[in-house]
C-alpha cells in the first residue's frame, strides 16, 4: 500500500498535465510508445542477425579474394587464416555481443547522425536509402490515394443498393480480391505483360530522369501501371467492404431514422451524417493498409525489378549486410509507426472520446 501511494504521488504531475492538455498528452504518449517500439525492434533485429547462419566477413573475404585472384580457380576461405578472419571481425565490431553492437549503432546514429556504410558495397547507407525510398513512397502513396478515393466512392454508392444483384456481385468481387494471394496476382500480371507486350515486364524506365524529364514521366507511368494496379487491387477489396459495412451500420442507427422523419434530404443524411461516422474506422484501417502496402511492396519490387526500399532490404538480408539491414528495417518501421501515430492523432482530433480516454 505504501509503494502504491508513492507511485500515485510520482504520477500526480502526469495526471494533472493529462487533465489540462488531453490532446497534447495523447500525442506525447503515442510518440513515446513509437520510440520504445523502434528501440525493441532494433534490438530484436540485431539478435536475429546474430543467430542467422553464415557470416558477412566470409562474403567480404570471398569478394576480396576474387578481386585479388581473378581468373584463378579454387578460390575459397581456406586460404585465409583464422587470425585474419578474427582481425576482420574485430575491425567491423562483429566480435562483440549483439546488444553491444546495437548500442554502438544507436550512439553513432543519435549522436553523430551517421547510419554507417554498407559492409559490402562500402557506400554510405544514407545514400543508398535516399536513392530508393522516394520510389517506394511514390508507389505506395499513389496506391493509398486511389484505394481511398475508390473505396469511399464505391462503398457509399453500393450501400444505397444493398441487397440488389449489383451489390451482391460487387461484394463477392471485393471478397475475392481481398482473399486473392498477392504473390499470385503479381505473377499473373507479369505473365500478362510478357505475353501481350502491352506493358514492360520491369517497373522502371531504363534511363535517368535527368536525361529527358518529360519522356521519363510518361515512360515511368507506363512502366509502373501494372505494379500500381496490383497494389490497388490488393487493397481495394478489404477497404470497400469495410466502408460499405460501416455505412450500412450507420444507416440503421436510430439517429438516421430521426433525420429522415424530419424531412432531411437523403444526400445530406448520407454525406453530412453517415459518411462522417465512417471516418473513424477508416482512419484506423488506413494505417494498417499503409503497413501492408509497404510489406507487400517487397515482393512487388523483386518481381518487377522496381528499385525501391523493399528490394534494397532484400538484397541486404541476402548479403547479411547488417548496417544496411538495420537501417532499412528501422526506416520502414519508422514510416509505418509514424503512419499509425498520425492515424491515432487524427482519431483524437475528430473524436473527443479518444483523447479524453473515454469509450
Amino acid at each position: 500500500m505504501r509503494f502504491r501511494n508513492i507511485f500515485d504521488i510520482a504520477l500526480k504531475p502526469f495526471y494533472a498535465f493529462k487533465r489540462r492538455f488531453p490532446l497534447l498528452s495523447y500525442i506525447v504518449n503515442r510518440l513515446f510508445t513509437m520510440a520504445v517500439m523502434l528501440f525493441l525492434l532494433g534490438l530484436a533485429v540485431f539478435g536475429l542477425m546474430a543467430l542467422a547462419p553464415g557470416d558477412i566477413v566470409d562474403q567480404i573475404m570471398i569478394q576480396q579474394l576474387f578481386s585479388e585472384n581473378q581468373g584463378r580457380a579454387g578460390v575459397n576461405l581456406q586460404s585465409m587464416s583464422d587470425d585474419q578472419l578474427a582481425a576482420r571481425r574485430a575491425e567491423l565490431g562483429l566480435d562483440q555481443p549483439f546488444y553491444i553492437q546495437y548500442f554502438r549503432w544507436l550512439n553513432r546514429v543519435i549522436v553523430h547522425k551517421d547510419l554507417g556504410v554498407s559492409l559490402i558495397s562500402r557506400a554510405p547507407v544514407s545514400f543508398l536509402i535516399s536513392s530508393r525510398i522516394m520510389n517506394s513512397l511514390i508507389l505506395n502513396v499513389i496506391s493509398l490515394v486511389f484505394i481511398t478515393i475508390f473505396s469511399f466512392a464505391l462503398g457509399i454508392y453500393f450501400s444505397t443498393k444493398a441487397g440488389t444483384r449489383v451489390d451482391i456481385a460487387v461484394t463477392f468481387f471485393a471478397l475475392v480480391l481481398h482473399a486473392f494471394p498477392g504473390l499470385l496476382l503479381l505473377i499473373l500480371l507479369q505473365l500478362f505483360a510478357s505475353v501481350s507486350g502491352l506493358f514492360p515486364v520491369t517497373a522502371y524506365p531504363p534511363f535517368p530522369f535527368s536525361e529527358s524529364p518529360a519522356k521519363f514521366v510518361f515512360s515511368y507511368a507506363h512502366h509502373i501501371f501494372l505494379p500500381l494496379l496490383s497494389s490497388f487491387l490488393g487493397g481495394i477489396g478489404g477497404s470497400l467492404r469495410m466502408i460499405r459495412a460501416t455505412m450500412l451500420d450507420q444507416l440503421g442507427q436510430p439517429y438516421i431514422t430521426s433525420l429522415r422523419s424530419r424531412g432531411i434530404a437523403e444526400w445530406r443524411i448520407y454525406f453530412a451524417h453517415a459518411f462522417r461516422n465512417t471516418l473513424n474506422p477508416y482512419i484506423t484501417g488506413s494505417a494498417n493498409l499503409l503497413a501492408s502496402l509497404f510489406s507487400g511492396s517487397l515482393i512487388l519490387e523483386i518481381i518487377f525489378a522496381y528499385p525501391g526500399i523493399g528490394r534494397l532490404m532484400y538484397e541486404a538480408v541476402i548479403q547479411q549486410d547488417i548496417n544496411l539491414v538495420l537501417a532499412n528495417i528501422m526506416f520502414i518501421s519508422f514510416l509505418v509507426l509514424a503512419g499509425m501515430a498520425l492515424a491515432d492523432i487524427a482519431l483524437a482530433l475528430v473524436d473527443p472520446r479518444i483523447r479524453y480516454g473515454k469509450e
